[in-house]
């Protein structure tokens, strides 16, 4: 058996889905009146003095939370299934493609929130390793459920899905320094390998 551990964004798409998903939700207007709102802490984090789970946290419960769950996942999965495909490396789903043609064990393995990745990865047959929102009593609290599933945090949710050992070769592919210990669980890994269509 061999395994295929992709990242998500910026590897398989050309742009990031939560940000993407943001927009789609609340629309140009909200959107850019948020990202104002939140600028000193997005500041913060492109200096590296907040972590990406922090910047991650706030922005989902800026924009989200007090949400009903039902209208969420209706949103989600809306973008998942419609929108999602708009913003995919033709290189990325090509060498997909040759995996499953392999019979090779699929996964995607992304910091972006699960509810609206698994949609898209049902429909295509691939496993999702993703982080997972936290909704209490039907509600979004903007709260994370799981870690976020960046850099370490990768390697150690692979690790707990599979016994790497069933399989005789890993390839993995990423795109940034969150990808490291995803990278480095393979026997041949990838760094920005669709970048050039």
């Amino acid at each position: 058996m061999k395994l295929a551990l992709f990242d998500f964004d910026g590897t398989i798409t050309t742009d990031d889905s939560l940000i993407k998903f943001i927009r789609f939700v609340v629309g140009d207007v909200k959107f850019i009146w948020g990202i104002t709102v939140l600028s000193p802490m997005l500041t913060a984090y492109k200096l590296k003095l907040i972590p990406n789970y922090k910047a991650k946290q706030m922005m989902i419960s800026y924009f989200f939370k007090g949400v009903i769950e039902e209208q969420f996942q209706i949103i989600a999965q809306e973008y998942s299934l419609k929108h999602i495909d708009t913003i995919l490396r033709p290189k990325a789903m090509e060498k997909i493609a040759w995996h499953k043609e392999q019979r090779h064990k699929i996964v995607i393995v992304s910091a972006s929130i699960e509810c609206w990745l698994k949609p898209w990865c049902d429909k295509n047959g691939l496993d999702l390793i993703a982080t997972k929102l936290e909704i209490k009593e039907g509600i979004v609290t903007g709260q994370l459920l799981t870690k976020n599933c960046y850099g370490v945090e990768k390697a150690h949710r692979v690790k707990e899905k599979y016994i790497l050992d069933d399989y005789d070769h890993i390839y993995a592919y990423g795109d940034s320094s969150g990808d490291k210990e995803l990278l480095e669980l393979a026997d041949e890994s990838f760094y920005k390998p669709f970048r050039d269509d």
